[in-house]
């Protein structure tokens, strides 16, 4: 984490220009993994809407590669009054796309917004005395304590997105979606091409001013554009987008499906790579609200029964074993929280006759268990079956409810029995960028019915959580979160299913994609 101070550092054509404009255009054809369903990147956790925020706004600090945060909008930072104060100063030059400039008031009423909708904005926020803009280029915070975490609070590549939008559109209820998308980032949203479900246009914001200096990185350093126009094209079928791609009617498909990988490596014209290693993390919620699983002991007997490496299998394949990691605990593998403390119930072989007996003495008594599982998700479903069918045969009554996602998620508020038209466990996953660390993994709470869906309580992870963000060091934090999941392992906040890699394809004439998630700067065509 960063404990130091970041301080950084024509003429007239005889053509038309607009003709040059036209005959110079160029285009890149996006097949995104889903439409985007809500423009608002603060109010919702999709990804979708992430890769989508990226694009229109911009935030004031970056995410590298190694999880560490750069200046982005700001021109840095000064930190005084032995941490308690930050002030934060933006970069010349920055243009909301209608033509204003970025104020720091912009910015702190943006900061206000995310703050209500994010967990680690709302750490950040309860340790600030003061937010305000003593001029237009800087940013004040005055804090009860130090807080060395600030940057990566702001730059996070995490969902929901810090975006910084104008004045006006910040002071919208954080609970309601902005309508009128105006950033500063390097692409205009083109609201009157939206076809919802099938079409989004992004175009070039000739007034955005890359930063200076630095390597591009995830989100950090230049953001420099290379195509005129960005198009989103929306092809559910998996067979449909793989075909467009290899014909080359679509230049970048951003899942490359793992059932037609063999498919897209066959051809010359398509590259296939893991850009993420952080990949996606599989997970069953079950409901600690309604019976079985408010019963912590059935929580428990049922980790002899979940089987990662088959699910894992059956999501990716079983000759990819590269392509996902075992086993899985409470914290994205292969970075800096993640360790196997407490995971032995997770490995050996499954002996469902056991956990039959195991859920009998726990007090199972056939209660229905309604598994929701998300339809429209590939990775969702193919997990989904395997938890139906892990959960049948350690003897529980299971009905499967298989729906849109968005349909499963309104589904998913209700506190309610099964009977009521509630729910006792749901499917999802998250990238694994969500999981680093207990800031910004929202599933890891313990908070009740404040918390995330499934609405667990657990004290001891909650104490654990705040202690995280007092540790004096990495190695400090790293024994908090050791402590975490060994937590987590007794009581059950949800299943972890496994860690997968999730490759990307584009044709071969495309280069410059970053690491990370989609971004569409520094993409070029050769």
């Amino acid at each position: 984490m960063h404990r130091r101070t970041l301080m950084m550092a024509t003429g007239a054509g005889l053509v038309a220009p607009s003709l040059v404009r036209a005959q110079s255009a160029t285009t890149l054809r996006f097949t995104p993994q889903q439409d985007v369903v809500t423009l608002d990147p603060v109010t919702t956790t999709a990804y979708a809407t992430r890769n989508h925020g990226y694009m229109v706004f911009d935030t004031l600090y970056g995410m590298d590669a190694n999880f560490r945060a750069t200046p982005q909008m700001v021109e840095g930072h000064r930190v005084e009054e032995e941490g308690r104060r930050w002030e934060l100063t933006l970069r010349e030059g920055l243009r909301w796309h209608d033509g204003e400039r970025v104020l720091a008031r912009d910015c702190v009423a943006s900061l206000n917004r995310w703050a209500k909708r994010d967990p680690f904005g709302g750490i950040l926020m309860a340790v600030t005395d003061e937010l305000s803009a003593p001029d237009d280029r800087t940013i004040r915070f005055r804090l009860k304590r130090p807080f060395p975490l600030l940057p990566i609070a702001l730059g996070k590549a995490s969902v929901p997105v810090c975006a910084m939008m104008p004045e006006r559109l910040a002071n919208t209820d954080p609970f309601r979606q902005v309508t009128e998308l105006v950033g500063s980032g390097p692409f205009r949203f083109k609201a009157d091409e939206r076809v919802p479900g099938s079409l989004n246009v992004y175009t070039k914001f000739e007034g955005y001013v890359p930063r200076q200096g630095g390597v591009p990185s995830w989100t950090s350093g230049p953001k420099v554009v290379h195509f005129d126009r960005v198009e989103w094209r929306v092809m559910p079928d998996p067979s449909t987008a793989t075909s467009a791609l290899i014909a080359g009617e679509a230049d970048w498909q951003e899942y490359a499906y793992h059932d037609q990988l063999a498919l897209m490596r066959r051809n010359r014209n398509v590259r296939v790579e893991v850009k993420d290693p952080t990949g996606f993390v599989g997970m069953m919620q079950v409901n600690h609200l309604q019976a079985p699983f408010n019963n912590p002991a059935i929580r428990r007997a049922l980790w002899g029964a979940i089987d990662q490496e088959a699910t894992m299998q059956a999501l990716v394949g079983a000759g990819e074993t590269s392509l996902y990691h075992l086993p899985l605990g409470f914290f994205c593998p292969n970075t800096p929280m993640a360790s196997d403390t407490g995971l032995a119930p997770l490995t050996g072989r499954r002996d469902m006759d056991k956990v039959k007996t195991a859920l009998r003495e726990a007090g199972y008594r056939g209660e229905p268990v309604l598994l929701m599982v998300p339809s429209t998700s590939s990775g969702s479903s193919t997990m989904g079956a395997v938890a139906a069918d892990t959960l049948k045969q350690a003897g529980m009554n299971v009905e499967v409810y298989s729906v849109e996602f968005n349909a499963m998620l309104q589904r998913r508020n209700r506190k309610g029995p099964v009977a009521e038209g509630g729910w006792s466990a749901f499917i999802t996953n998250w990238a694994g960028m969500d999981w680093l660390n207990p800031a910004v993994h929202i599933a890891l709470r313990g908070a009740g019915e404040a918390g995330y869906a499934g609405w667990a309580t657990i004290p001891r992870i909650e104490e654990l959580r705040q202690g995280w963000f007092a540790a004096p060091d990495e190695a400090a934090q790293q024994a908090i979160c050791r402590d975490i999941q060994a937590e987590a392992m007794r009581e059950v906040p949800y299943y972890p299913l496994g860690q997968y890699l999730q490759p990307t394809a584009y044709r071969s004439s495309i280069t410059g994609v970053l690491d990370g998630f989609a971004t569409f700067w520094n993409v070029r065509r050769a």
